[in-house]
């Protein structure tokens, strides 16, 4: 449990309950719909998320249960916002810290200046690839299978929008940021072209989700409370002998 207490509302996961999760580092965002599911049993309830977040990323995943699993897909369509960090410098083939840097490049020539102002050409309508390594489906495939198997990818770009790209603080190599974007931005993408804006390299060390639409993460439960309250209502509920 954390220290904080949460107070839960009476649910009714059945006819339809919106959830927000802080989802754990190096969870997958299945692991956590999974974890939810199985608190359910015996009884068989349906579970999704509305939007995938990295293993290696933490915060924000709405869970919908019961009848509102089928307005999954818009939640997911609604504006984002992370924060989190970069290393400038080095390059690694996931774009984060999933792989190990693969190059590395001299930074002490590049100025507080020139990284706040490489941020203008990524505000706006962009096209950018998603990683190699990344859960995009090819023919039915997901890409980061073909990777780790050394597979070549087809990449195809897309396009997204970026509201707002804010550097908060910079310790180089290490770069602070926020965006505010578009269901389908790669934020490990982002980085990475970022570093070539610079003529040079980044990769993702550290992301965390803090909003999706007006759903805010400050109100969302920690995965560890959430289970243990739904198990001691099932206890609850539990006929007696």
């Amino acid at each position: 449990m954390s220290d904080k207490t949460p107070i839960f509302p009476d649910f009714d996961f059945a006819a339809g309950e919106l959830l927000l999760i802080n989802k754990p580092y190096k969870w997958t965002s299945f692991d956590v719909v999974g974890k939810i599911r199985n608190s359910f049993k015996p009884l068989k309830l349906k579970v999704g998320h509305a939007g995938t977040l990295d293993p290696l990323a933490t915060g924000l995943l709405i869970i919908c249960t019961g009848k509102l699993t089928k307005q999954i897909d818009t939640f997911q369509a609604e504006e984002k916002e992370y924060t989190g960090t970069m290393i400038l410098g080095a390059s690694t083939p996931s774009f984060d810290m999933e792989t190990e840097i693969d190059a590395t490049f001299e930074i002490d020539k590049i100025t507080e200046k020139d990284i706040y102002s490489a941020t203008a050409p990524f505000i706006g309508e962009i096209t950018q690839y998603p990683p190699a390594h990344s859960a995009v489906k090819v023919n039915g495939e997901r890409l980061y299978v073909k990777a780790r198997l050394g597979e070549e990818v087809e990449l195809r770009q897309r396009h997204v929008t970026v509201g707002a790209f804010e550097i908060t603080r910079i310790a180089l190599p290490e770069i602070d940021f926020r965006i505010v974007c578009s269901k389908g931005t790669y934020i490990r993408s982002l980085v990475s072209d970022f570093g070539k804006q610079l003529n040079n390299a980044a990769y993702l060390s550290k992301l965390t989700r803090t909003r999706s639409g007006n759903f805010l993460l400050e109100n969302a439960f920690e995965v560890a409370d959430l289970v243990q309250y739904l198990r001691e209502k099932r206890v609850e509920k539990a006929p007696i002998d």
